[in-house]
């Protein structure tokens, strides 16, 4: 939720390299992996599997959205599909075949702080997803014709998922709404008229800056030998130059002083939906894991507090969820819920509010801690079982954080959260100040956007 990804559904074969250590009360994981860096920068992880014969290569690029400028937003998604239209020594749409019919599988997706390239193969095709991963980042064909075709991608990609789409216009609503600073305040998709106006220099001087060797990782998991995956890396890579650091990014964010609250008319949609977010802290922070196990118990699955009380006991909603937004700058914890018919939004509110004061005057029980405990530890192992997205969370922490060796030590962070960090936490973040409603109704023709906030 919240990114941008292709239209491509990978398959991820599962192969397990995550090594089960009994810890007391509960098993943690382990990724034996090995780093080592290029002479151009490229930073390179490996971790050998040989449970199943294959092998899964991910390239992160330490670019996002949050790197974009003012009139030139989407540039980075717009990447995502440049990067599978060629290169010197791939036709265009080549890529696509040669991973397919080898039996593999491929993806990109691109979101705020990041931008991710992978495939999928059997162990022996191992030279294949490294050339082309290479050839791309050393020779990317960067044509009008190329530029032309993929704007007219991405825009369709728009009007499809935001423009065309009941509650598409929701989310681009409340963020832009939330956040004072460009990097966060527009979307990942882009505008349309940011797509139109981006030129061949543009692109060209974009893809020079951010998909460099230094500012890539690249993780390779699977059924190999360590050093011979390294030394094949090395002939495929170490020659591609490397480019100047692209600059830092400002991610200071001010202090939000006033509620801030829009009313969104949506012809599209059927029911009137609540969309609530209160800024947060950086993923990978001590706050952080204490807001990931509070959002668990307050929204996170059927057992619940506030699906328990909005869907099952007072029949208000037909759902209700959310979760805490993991990014580099401040992120966000975000509550969603669409109403059935006769119920009132500002119903749903006070609800939901009340919820949350609960959190911040009685602390949670231990059985509700552990269980919300339990559903974080959970889907992070589950997100471990296939060889690609060991790959890919490695390089996402390593871009993040500098720290792939996180992927060990994450649960060590949720299991220290204690009742008191919970009830914390509710009080410092989930106040009224610091709160982005959007209220979207369902209308047989639009009325347009009103929005309002103090500062």
């Amino acid at each position: 939720m919240r990114r941008v990804s292709r239209l491509l559904f990978p398959l991820f074969i599962c192969a397990f390299s995550v090594v089960a250590v009994h810890a007391q009360a509960a098993r943690n994981v382990r990724v034996d992996y090995k780093e080592t860096t290029l002479k151009n920068g490229l930073r390179v992880i490996t971790v050998e599997d040989h449970t199943a014969p294959v092998i899964a290569v991910s390239v992160t690029y330490n670019v996002g959205s949050r790197n974009e400028r003012k009139g030139r937003t989407g540039f980075a998604h717009l990447f995502e599909h440049m990067m599978f239209k060629g290169s010197e020594n791939v036709g265009s749409g080549e890529h696509f075949m040669l991973v397919f019919n080898n039996g593999g599988n491929m993806n990109g997706t691109t979101n705020t702080d990041r931008t991710n390239y992978f495939e999928v193969l059997p162990a022996n095709q191992l030279d294949l997803a490294l050339f082309l991963e290479a050839d791309r980042m050393r020779s990317l064909a960067i044509t009008k014709e190329n530029l032309d075709n993929q704007r007219n991608a991405v825009q369709e990609e728009r009007r499809l998922g935001v423009d065309n789409q009941a509650y598409g216009k929701s989310e681009e609503v409340q963020q832009e709404l939330m956040y004072d600073n460009f990097a966060y305040k527009h979307t990942t998709i882009g505008s349309m008229e940011d797509l139109d106006a981006a030129s061949v220099e543009d692109v060209a001087d974009f893809f020079k800056m951010y998909y460099a060797p230094n500012n890539a990782v690249l993780v390779v998991v699977g059924d190999f030998k360590a050093a011979d995956a390294l030394a094949k890396v090395r002939s495929n890579f170490e020659a591609i130059p490397r480019q100047p650091d692209p600059p830092p990014v400002d991610m200071t964010e001010p202090q939000q002083k006033a509620e801030r609250r829009a009313n969104l008319d949506d012809v599209l949609a059927r029911a009137p939906r609540v969309d609530i977010a209160f800024k947060a802290v950086p993923g990978n922070t001590k706050d952080f894991y204490a807001l990931q196990v509070l959002a668990a118990a307050l929204q996170g699955g059927q057992s619940s507090r506030l699906y328990q009380k909005l869907v099952k006991e007072k029949e208000m909603t037909t759902s209700v969820g959310g979760f805490i937004d993991e990014r580099r700058g401040i992120g966000a914890l975000y509550t969603s819920a669409t109403l059935r018919p006769n119920a009132k939004t500002e119903d749903v509110e006070t609800i939901i509010y009340g919820e949350i004061d609960r959190l911040k005057k009685e602390p949670i029980a231990d059985w509700e801690l552990q269980k919300a405990k339990n559903t974080t530890r959970r889907n992070f192992i589950n997100g471990l079982q296939s060889s690609i997205s060991q790959a890919i969370t490695l390089g996402q922490y390593t871009v993040y954080y500098n720290e792939p060796g996180l992927i060990n030590a994450r649960l060590d962070k949720v299991a220290a959260v204690t009742k008191e960090d919970v009830q914390r936490v509710a009080n410092q973040y989930l106040v009224d100040t610091n709160r982005t409603v959007v209220v979207t109704m369902p209308k047989a023709k639009s009325k347009g956007i009103s929005a309002s906030s103090a500062q």
